[in-house]
């Protein structure tokens, strides 16, 4: 992290020709449970990981940004009276986004340098989209001075996301980023945004993200195929329970009572969504009591849903799953994000991790012909400052 930390200041330094005011950093996520539940006003659990985007900025005089990517080293300049989107420097548009609805929120920002460098794998599943969102929005935090609760900030980097960089997510991956905290998994409902601290000691239990190499497909389409269908469960079952404003409001107990009057392919995506938040509550009782075991159950039950009902797995997702199970160490295995190829999720053993990463390497290959990338990951602190100059 030091030499990160010196390259970034330097960068800066050559760029802007001075030192800057304050170091900050925005942590990606991996969830461990709450596959699809987000946009169904449900409960998820994620963890902030040890993979970051590192910001350094300063204040300028005008109402200019100047911001530099050191990962494409390009920079792109703003002005905070007229932020229009980017099509040149894309990876840019998560700033001007995030300055936008901050501004937005009747906050007066000043103009700012600012140098940038992610260390979380792109494409891999961890969020670097809400990484890079918080470390803007906690540095022009830092660098104005303004009042902004880490629940406000998420939602900033969610209207970022949603409507100026045009990608649909919803809350989880920017509220785990500003939020998290070391050694706890965050339960969060996704309906009013109350959220809990949960204990997850990983000096214990190390939480291993494993990439398939399986670039996701279908995401945009299938989403939002399951989407609707998960609207049009809604739309029936408040012919009975009327009070149903999501899949959210509906029970294991509504399903088995009135789960034949639903179309199949209907009935499978709820069964998945309901089930799923079910599981999501009872990780709360399960964490706050330590059971790591019955914790890994309940992400292995998670997985299965989601292939069998929800169906978003694929044969890569499944082959790494099945690997991850009986690798030494292993209490689980489990797709992670939206599916359809990417990463999978386990909670591995301290004391096994290594022998857990050199059987994953090897016998995933040997099923796929494709070399994994495995990243070991604790639970972090949520986005904040690391050094203040000033």
């Amino acid at each position: 992290m030091t030499e990160r930390i010196a390259k970034l200041r330097d960068d800066f330094q050559r760029l802007y020709g001075a030192a800057p005011s304050v170091l900050v950093k925005g942590p990606g996520r991996v969830d461990l449970m709450g596959i699809h539940t987000d946009y169904n006003d449900g409960f998820v659990l994620p963890i902030a990981v040890n993979v970051d985007v590192m910001a350094v900025g300063k204040l300028r005089d005008d109402s200019k940004v100047c911001v530099y990517s050191a990962n494409f080293e390009k920079a792109a300049e703003f002005d905070l009276t007229n932020i229009e989107y980017d099509n040149m420097q894309k990876w840019s548009n998560y700033v001007r986004g995030v300055a936008k609805f901050i501004q937005e929120k009747g906050v007066k920002l000043r103009g700012a340098n600012i140098a940038l460098h992610g260390n979380v794998p792109l494409g891999s599943g961890l969020s670097s989209s809400a990484a890079l969102e918080m470390a803007t929005g906690v540095l022009f935090q830092a660098l104005v001075g303004f009042e902004m609760s880490g629940p406000e900030m998420a939602l900033v980097g969610q209207a970022a996301e949603n409507k100026f960089v045009g990608v649909s997510t919803g809350i989880m991956d920017q509220f785990v980023s500003r939020n998290g905290q070391k050694d706890h998994a965050l339960f969060l409902d996704c309906r009013s945004l109350a959220y809990e601290q949960l204990p997850l000691d990983t000096s214990k239990v190390k939480v291993v993200v494993c990439n398939t190499m399986k670039q996701r497909g279908l995401v945009d389409s299938e989403y939002g195929l399951r989407r609707s269908q998960c609207e049009e469960a809604v739309r029936l079952f408040q012919q009975w329970i009327p009070n149903v404003k999501a899949l959210r409001d509906v029970t294991c107990a509504d399903l088995a009572e009135y789960g034949d009057r639903l179309p199949k392919e209907v009935y499978m995506r709820a069964d998945h969504v309901i089930s799923e938040n079910e599981r999501g509550l009872r990780c709360r009782e399960v964490l706050a009591s330590g059971g790591l075991e019955e914790f890994g159950e309940l992400m292995n039950a998670s997985h299965d849903s989601a292939r069998d009902s929800y169906e978003v797995s694929c044969s890569e997702l499944e082959a790494m799953v099945a690997v991850t199970r009986t690798a030494p160490g292993s209490l689980c295995g489990r797709l992670a994000g939206a599916g359809f190829g990417g990463c999978t999720v386990s909670l591995v053993r301290d004391a096994f991790v290594g022998d857990f990463v050199e059987n994953v390497k090897r016998e995933y290959e040997k099923k796929t012909g494709l070399a994994p990338e495995l990243y070991v990951c604790t639970a972090e602190d949520g986005a904040g400052v690391l050094e203040d100059y000033r």
